[in-house]
């Protein structure tokens, strides 16, 4: 196939950082697309294991297909910056470098995005590894139907990062990821595209993530919701045209309610760390009725361990 007769290429960017043993499930699921123009830029984030030495490998075995770039220590998105400076694509996807595609995931995510005005086609997804029905496939809604605004204000990130296909104008007029966030950048990206474009669902799972060990899933979850909302706040002082239906109290319960509203789900999954912090936080920002101070006070005025204490206490006596 000549250059000219080829599809438009598309940029799949991967920070890597010791991902060894997940490295050649991951960039084969990139170099196996059914799509037939795809590069792979990774970008190694100062690993100390055997990561470079098998991405070496992999290059070596697809030509011209894979690019390999450095940095120390930075952290993925930073890395996902980089990527995107070097990117030659029309397209951009993100894979992580222990995560993976179905063989036909570029191929419907660009075909859905070809006869629309769609800047962003997202896909669903299944989390390998969890347990409680949470590793079941998801596909999520199609956002185009509803108040998206809403919804997106609403919830955290619609969608895992290596669940979207987006044209790659559109990421590079609004920068990139904006990596001043400690947090929540995918969220803080699909927000600022999402919202203000159109989008497009393909209704089927074709994006894998894995969750290979306890210490993977962050004990900061908090402190993401926290991030969630300053991205949220940011977001809408940034957009007013975008929010402008809304009257002050539905934007103070789509952002401060938000944060209350994750801090009664890790209560209620008993995640106390993650609720304590969260409730001493909505207390202090509002967005909370008289019937929730039964849950922030204590936060508040008791440290964390006493309020661990408390819940368990409460639980012992409610199943005596």
């Amino acid at each position: 196939m000549s250059d000219h007769s080829k599809p438009p290429l598309i940029s799949v960017i991967m920070p890597c950082y010791n991902a060894a043993p997940y490295l050649d499930e991951a960039v084969n699921s990139v170099m196996s697309q059914s799509y037939p123009n795809v590069e792979l830029i990774v970008i190694d984030d100062g690993s100390n294991d055997r990561s470079v030495e098998a991405l070496e490998r992999m290059i070596e075995a697809h030509p011209g297909r894979i690019k390999l770039l450095f940095q120390q220590r930075e952290g993925p998105y930073p890395a996902r910056n980089r990527g995107l400076a070097q990117a030659d694509g029309s397209y951009i996807a993100f894979l992580d470098a222990d995560d993976w595609w179905s063989s036909d995931c570029l191929e419907k995510l660009h075909a859905a995005l070809g006869p629309s005005n769609a800047v962003l086609a997202y896909c669903g997804w299944q989390n390998i590894g969890l347990q409680g029905g949470r590793g079941d496939p998801y596909v999520p809604p199609d956002y185009e139907t509803g108040d998206k605004a809403e919804t997106f204000l609403r919830a955290a990130a619609p969608w895992p990062i290596h669940a979207a296909l987006v044209r790659r104008e559109v990421v590079t007029t609004i920068g990139g990821f904006d990596t001043h966030w400690p947090s929540c950048m995918d969220y803080d990206l699909w927000l600022r595209i999402a919202v203000a474009n159109p989008i497009v669902l393909v209704p089927e799972v074709m994006a894998f993530y894995r969750h290979h060990g306890s210490g993977q899933i962050t004990s900061k979850q908090w402190i993401q919701a926290v991030n969630s909302r300053l991205v949220k706040k940011k977001f809408v002082q940034a957009n007013p045209q975008l929010v402008s239906h809304f009257t002050r109290d539905t934007l103070k319960q789509l952002i401060d309610g938000g944060l209350l509203r994750r801090g009664y789900n890790a209560y209620w999954q008993r995640d106390l760390t993650t609720a304590w912090h969260i409730f001493r936080r909505s207390l202090l920002v509002g967005g909370w009725k008289t019937g929730d101070l039964k849950y922030l006070i204590p936060a508040f005025f008791l440290p964390q361990a006493a309020f661990v204490r408390l819940i368990g206490m409460l639980d012992r006596r409610r199943f005596q």
